[in-house]
């Protein structure tokens, strides 16, 4: 950290020792460096923290030291897939640390819409006709944990039946062990018919009218619950990323603090109490 004053987004040596050995191998890899010729130069667990810094607290990226160097990583372990590879790994570990399996045999979808600010493209923008929200729409399929199992992010005109169908295509690549899908009323037979060409049997968990108040929902609960856990990260409060791809890998990275805390038995002050 330098001389800079710790944040409490820091990851600690504990959740270092999680993170750091696959991207010490991503490093040792790496053939080709930088156009400025100094990817060398910069301590990955710094780079990590600014990503996880800026993930908790919102800010842009002007204000993260350095500003250039981590968009590059983010940017780079974006698009070569080294943030869904670190988080998938850790997942599996949470799932093996409680005495689950590897891979899950369940899962549930559910989608969020999420106001865009200013600066996003309207070319990747739209407005969720249901919920009146204009913005981007991410999509979740979450285990029995509510450990992420895929992420999607659509424009909010994007029909949940659409996002779901892309959530059980990349639930089906990656995770082949699951059989089995719940979602709630706001997604179609045309899911089911889908999930069953893929070998998943997809079940719609619908509320129950007849109690009055909260009612947790069976099943669908856990992926709202995980909704609200990476909402404690401000960075994914409203859209800000141009690209939808950005957004994935944002959630990526916040679940992935999220998880090196589970498996730590640490935890990050929330916000919501400052």
């Amino acid at each position: 950290m330098g001389d800079r004053k710790p944040y409490p987004s820091d990851v600690s040596d504990e959740q270092w020792e999680l993170i750091g050995p696959f991207l010490q191998a991503w490093k040792a890899k790496r053939v080709a460096v930088s156009v400025s010729g100094r990817e060398g130069d910069y301590d990955l667990r710094e780079i990590v923290n600014a990503i996880f810094y800026q993930n908790r607290t919102g800010c842009q990226w002007a204000y993260l030291p350095p500003k250039s160097a981590t968009y590059y990583y983010f940017a780079l372990w974006r698009d070569d897939g080294t943030d869904q590879v670190i988080h998938d790994l850790l997942r599996c570990q949470a799932r093996e640390k409680v005495g689950r399996r590897e891979d899950p045999s369940a899962v549930v979808l559910d989608t969020q819409s999420i106001r865009a600010a200013n600066h996003v493209p309207a070319a990747t923008t739209g407005k969720d006709a249901a919920k009146k929200v204009p913005g981007r729409k991410p999509g979740l399929a979450v285990d029995a944990l509510g450990l992420v199992i895929a992420v999607v992010v659509t424009a909010a005109s994007v029909t949940d039946n659409a996002i779901g169908i892309r959530l059980l295509d990349k639930v089906t690549e990656h995770t082949p062990t699951v059989t089995h899908a719940w979602v709630d009323a706001g997604f179609t037979q045309d899911l089911a018919l889908h999930g069953a060409v893929l070998g998943t049997d997809v079940e719609i968990v619908k509320r129950s009218d007849t109690r009055p108040g909260f009612v947790p929902i069976c099943r669908r609960w856990i992926v709202e619950q995980t909704y609200g856990t990476l909402m404690l990260h401000r960075r994914l409060v409203r859209e800000y990323e141009s690209r939808p791809e950005s957004s994935v890998s944002r959630t990526l990275w916040a679940s992935t603090a999220n998880i090196v805390r589970r498996l730590t038995g640490t935890s990050t002050p929330s916000w919501r109490h400052r």
